[in-house]
């Protein structure tokens, strides 16, 4: 029976292992936090941690590599030589023949290839306890009926690029044999297991369909591999792993791609490290069931890029929302009902995208990020720009670390449960900046494809126990179409302008019970932590618009500032709220450099505008009902 390392070390560990949320000191007077709210804080870290492991990703271990996909010094293996020319091909050993233009490779060794092969093929076809290499040592390869390379059946067939040399493979536009399953169908193609090491350099063009498909398992340990496609790039139906080395894809279909989607334990796409310059028509990594990134540089294009996105619905309406969209709702790991037949997604998958390393540019037309079941970002470095969202999780969006920077979207952070530990995570969007379980917003409407999400044991929860958050939102800042827990961390909120959407926006409860708040936005639809949270905040209300770059500080009666925030949109209403802030404490409101209004706390929320602290109530101007609670307006404010 075939010796299948893949089957026991990549498969998906279905484990909700998520750590307690760490304290996160802001200030050293912010260490000080007061003992009555500790006991409340540490219960609502817990909660927050039970809802996290409701909805924990699944996490994929490493892929094992043999010594046989590493090694790549063969001229100590007793090789056979394969020279290449317009006379025909001339074999020094055994285990190959050549006949018209086909050298046929039948027994396992090492054969080294060399010369120029025009309108010919190399195929393997051994046994199947059989391993070939073929060592790529300044050879030019060019089929004009087939692929160039094609293994028919090996055990494993290794392709090292010799160190120094330069080699190119291509195929034709049209195949003089395909099976039923339309195979071959690239200009390197295999039936089995297919690695590429060494060090050398590898052009594959790819004119038929794939640059290089392999229908088993595909690794990649070294070598810098160009590949241009008319269709994908680099296509392995059990696995697509890359141990390390440059690959530079042009492909009009999808850059690389694990295509297995009836095996839940295969289907993978991992990568260790290594350089990658993908610039795909349509999803620039694209897994069945997972994607693992450890580590490695890339810069992906999806879809022509986010300038190639269609008009968003809420973009043509001037910002006005629209109707709920129609979007099918699926458990997790489920494709959505609505999905899009045509796909501009940087990095996509049907189970899991676990990040932990590497340095990430995106520019794509769809979602930069987008898993039909959860995302986890641990660590790296991700710089974003999307025609769509930014990161999209059908279930759960972890991040625990890292730097996420997302500088264009339509919506910034979406899941239906979406938790925040650590890391620093930025974001800029259109619309909703962090949005849980979509919601009536437009979001699904006149987009590449619409999104559905998933219902998870512990409800539509944002979670934010850590890290730094900065938000720019032309919709609602933080969305909850749940609720929101927030124990520590630091937050920024910039946006909305308009009226119709809010910094703050929840149907469920706010239970804030740590870290710094800040958020400020329009008066329309603001909203504040909920009335059970143990951690204080204010929510000041001014009776006139204030401009971006307004520098707003919250004071204690002996000048030193609690907490303070310039937001980068204009604003009406700002929510601060700090370990800092004491019951029965007397504070003031600094706007602009002026003190504006003078307080003392009663409540674990206080409700301020230029007078003086003023009421609450729930539901808010053009809004039905709705929970937590809204500011009432000034008299005359819009």
């Amino acid at each position: 029976m075939k010796n299948k390392h893949v089957k026991q070390i990549v498969m998906l560990a279905l484990l909700a292992a998520v750590a307690l949320p760490a304290c996160q000191s802001l200030t050293p007077a912010q260490t000080a936090a007061s003992t009555e709210s500790a006991a409340s804080q540490t219960g609502a870290a817990a909660a927050s941690t039970a809802a996290a492991a409701a909805t924990a990703p699944a996490a994929v271990t490493p892929v094992e590599y043999s010594d046989n996909d590493l090694y790549s010094d063969w001229k100590s293996a007793n090789p056979n030589y394969i020279e290449l020319s317009a006379e025909g091909a001339s074999i020094k050993g055994t285990g190959a023949e050549v006949k018209d233009r086909t050298v046929t490779i039948t027994a396992g060794g090492t054969y080294v290839l060399s010369g120029v092969w025009e309108q010919g093929q190399i195929v393997v076809n051994a046994s199947k306890e059989d391993k070939v290499r073929i060592v790529l040592n300044g050879v030019q390869i060019h089929s004009k009926t087939s692929s160039a390379i094609q293994v028919m059946q090996a055990d494993k067939t290794v392709i090292t690029v010799q160190e120094g040399t330069a080699n190119a493979v291509s195929d034709g536009t049209q195949y003089a044999a395909v099976d039923d399953s339309g195979e071959p169908n690239a200009a390197i193609f295999s039936k089995d297991d297919l690695t590429f090491n060494g060090s050398g350099t590898l052009t594959v063009q790819g004119n038929y369909n794939n640059g290089i498909t392999s229908k088993d398992d595909l690794k990649i340990t070294g070598g810098t591999i160009k590949v241009t496609a008319v269709d994908d790039g680099v296509q392995g139906k059990d696995l697509v792993a890359v141990k390390e080395g440059t690959l530079t894809i042009e492909a009009a279909g999808d850059g690389i791609k694990a295509t297995n989607d009836t095996d839940a334990s295969k289907g993978f796409v991992s990568i260790e490290t290594g350089t990658f310059s993908i610039q795909a028509g349509k999803d620039g990594i694209q897994a069945e069931t997972a994607v693992q990134v450890n580590g490695g540089t890339f810069t992906i294009s999806s879809g022509g890029g986010s300038a190639n996105a269609p008009a968003k619905a809420k973009e043509e309406m001037g910002g006005m929302r629209s109707a709920p969209a129609a979007a099918a709702s699926t458990s997790a790991g489920t494709t959505a009902a609505a999905e899009e037949t045509e796909s501009g997604k940087a990095i996509k998958a049907g189970s899991l995208i676990s990040i932990a390393g590497g340095t990430i540019r995106i520019d794509s037309a769809d979602d930069a990020v987008h898993s039909n079941n959860s995302v986890t970002i641990a660590g790296g470095e991700l710089s974003i720009t999307s025609g769509d969202d930014g990161i999209h999780a059908d279930a759960s969006t972890v991040i625990s670390g890292g730097k996420t920077v997302i500088t264009k979207s339509y919506e910034g952070i979406e899941g239906s449960a979406v938790t925040i530990s650590g890391g620093e995570t930025q974001v800029t969007a259109s619309d909703d900046g962090i949005n849980v379980a979509g919601g009536a917003d437009g979001s699904a409407t006149n987009r590449p494809g619409q999104n559905s999400f998933s219902s998870t044991g512990s409800g539509n929860l944002l979670t934010i126990a850590g890290g730094t958050v900065r938000v720019d939102s032309a919709g609602d800042g933080l969305d909850a179409n749940g609720s929101i827990q927030m124990s520590g961390g630091t937050v920024y909120v910039s946006g909305p302008s308009a009226n119709g959407n809010g910094a703050l926006d929840y149907d469920g409860s706010f239970d804030y019970t740590g870290g710094l708040l800040a958020a400020a936005g329009s008066s329309g639809m603001a909203q504040a932590p909920s009335d059970q949270s143990t951690a204080y905040s204010t929510l000041m209300t001014y009776s006139q618009a204030q401009p971006a770059g307004t520098v707003v500080e919250l004071k204690d009666k002996d000048g030193k500032v609690v907490a303070s925030f310039t937001s980068e949109k204009s604003f009406q209403a700002i929510v601060l709220g700090s370990p800092d802030l004491r019951k029965d404490g007397t504070y003031a409101i600094y706007t602009g450099g002026a003190k504006t209004v003078e307080f003392t706390i009663a409540n674990p929320t206080t409700w301020l505008n230029e007078s003086g602290v003023t009421t609450a109530r729930t539901g808010g101007p053009g809004r039905m009902g709705g929970g937590g609670s809204r500011v009432r307006p000034e008299a005359g404010t819009p």
